[in-house]
């Protein structure tokens, strides 16, 4: 058996002599592959070759990867970027397009349902987003690098390699490029602050919020916090004033001139930078739920889903969540949850049960797109870099469908009904039969 070194053109024959393992060893560690060779009776490990028994290449760039661990490396951490951008989406109502169009339709068709908020909404989906990314993990783990206790619980410290040593000290080099805190990021991170416990406090449900304290109810909602707090970012000057005189690391610590500071952004550049598609997909959105409403659309479809009355709860939520993941694989997000959602809240009102029953895992379901590359934008930017196939993205996306269904159900099931009391028909929804009248 013969090993040859790229990086050399050197090439030894394997006779077990001392001698010829020793210059082989040498070979290794000076071309920098020496964690990839073994060197013990002349038996090399085929699998952990650089340039033997594994030649895949990155579909995008062409280069080559250096074994079968790192391509499935790059596989796992391409997908969990992706699918934990959008499990992250679920746990606040400005997460995704999708919780907004729901908060938004679901206000406009019950103004006297007061039970959603940021707060509510946040206390349920963040613990069952956390339970479907800590599954999502292992399972992720299992497929692609197969799951090794040893590996991912190391019960004594082992000795770190040279390839290990050699990405620490490449993070901690990109890092320190970073630099200090500027400015700019601390107010941008103070205004940040603001606006999500103002979220928070505005109806936390279980005492009065500060929404109380300006006039009657249903005056003040979540866009007042998002419009008032974003308006100072269009007066704070973006260098720091003279007033204050103590210098923030990796910024300026004083102004060398006295001309009139920018603000922190101006009007260009939020009108350049403002995504208007999806202002106008959103009101779109809600023009289309009126439609579907006023039309009769929803009603004729509603009485076609009677007979689900006839089927316990549970099993009506499971199939709308099924239904819903299976079309948001092949549809956008927003309008899968347009289109359902107001169809959903006649069938609710048909079989006499709350509506949030019903919407709230259907509308957690909307973001749960998976397993194609053109389910969402965050599959498809992954799936750009080459790292992936069709039929990887499939398989991993087909388990995570799996996992986020059955979390769903646990949630709403465990915590969703005594947060929003949804074993009693409210009095806010209109209880309706949906047969229509000839």
């Amino acid at each position: 058996m013969k090993c040859a070194s790229k990086e050399d053109g050197v090439e030894f024959e394997n006779d077990n002599s001392n001698d010829q393992k020793k210059r082989l060893e040498t070979s290794c560690e000076s071309n920098g592959i020496m964690e990839f060779c073994t060197v013990s009776t002349g038996d090399f490990d085929e699998e952990k070759q650089p340039f033997r028994g594994f030649t895949s290449t990155n579909k995008t760039t062409g280069q080559p990867y250096k074994t079968k661990k790192d391509h499935m490396m790059c596989k796992a951490l391409s997908l969990s970027i992706a699918y934990s951008s959008t499990i992250g989406g679920m746990t606040t109502i400005t997460g995704t397009s999708t919780n907004l169009i729901f908060a938004e339709q679901f206000d406009t068709r019950y103004p006297d349902c007061k039970c959603i908020n940021f707060g509510s909404w946040f206390i349920f989906s963040f613990p069952a987003a956390v339970i479907i990314l800590i599954f999502s993990w292992i399972w992720m783990y299992w497929l692609f690098l197969d799951l090794n206790l040893k590996e991912l619980f190391p019960f004594k410290r082992k000795k770190v390699s040279k390839k290990e040593d050699v990405s620490r000290k490449l993070i901690k080099e990109e890092y320190d490029r970073l630099g200090g805190i500027s400015y700019q990021e601390i107010i941008t991170l103070v205004i940040f602050t603001l606006m999500a416990l103002s979220w928070f406090t505005r109806d936390p449900g279980f005492i009065p919020g500060w929404e109380s304290l300006f006039g009657p109810k249903g005056f003040k909602t979540d866009a007042t916090s998002g419009v008032l707090l974003g308006f100072l970012l269009f007066i704070i000057p973006s260098k720091k004033p003279k007033l204050f005189s103590w210098p923030f690391k990796g910024g300026e610590s004083k102004t060398d001139d006295d001309s009139p500071s920018e603000p922190m952004i101006s009007w260009r550049e939020f009108e350049s930078a403002m995504p208007w598609q999806i202002v106008i997909l959103v009101g779109g959105g809600f023009a289309l739920a009126k439609g579907c409403q006023d039309s009769g659309l929803s009603n004729l479809i509603g009485s076609k889903l009677e007979p689900l009355s006839n089927l316990p709860v549970w099993v009506t939520i499971l199939l709308t969540c099924l239904i819903v993941t299976t079309v948001t694989e092949v549809a956008s997000n927003p309008a899968t949850i347009t289109i359902f959602q107001p169809i959903l809240c006649t069938l609710a009102e048909g079989i006499n049960v709350n509506p949030l029953f019903i919407v709230i895992p259907a509308t957690i379901s909307t973001s749960c797109a998976f397993l194609l590359p053109v389910a969402n934008p965050p599959n498809a930017i992954v799936f750009s870099y080459g790292h992936l196939k069709v039929l990887d993205m499939v398989k991993a996306g087909l388990g995570v469908n799996i996992i986020s269904i059955i979390c769903v159900l646990l949630a709403v099931f465990l915590w969703g009904v005594p947060l929003f009391n949804l074993n009693s028909f409210p009095k806010w929804a209109p209880l309706k039969n949906v047969t229509l009248s000839p």
